[in-house]
């Protein structure tokens, strides 16, 4: 059975994604590519949104990508 989603959910398209984890859109997609040197198992899943027939729109969880860009800080911090 499907998780019940309890909070409301924002979803942010690719150009709302970079502005809030600061990557370009190349370094997103490198980071989701498991064939990528920069792949990042971490990294948010995409969402798909629709049903295109090559390249469905896609989205990410604004909740997910939060956590990803908090774990990249606390990583850091650890690492200094």
């Amino acid at each position: 059975m499907a998780e019940q989603i309890t909070a409301s959910v924002r979803i942010l398209r690719r150009k709302q994604l970079e502005e809030k984890i600061g990557l370009s859109r190349s370094a997103i997609y490198a980071r989701m590519d498991p064939k990528s040197p920069h792949y990042d198992p971490t990294f948010p899943k995409a969402v798909e949104l629709g049903s295109g027939m090559k390249n469905p729109p896609v989205g990410w969880v604004e909740s997910e990508a939060d956590a990803w860009l908090s774990s990249r800080i606390e990583s850091s911090r650890r690492a200094a």
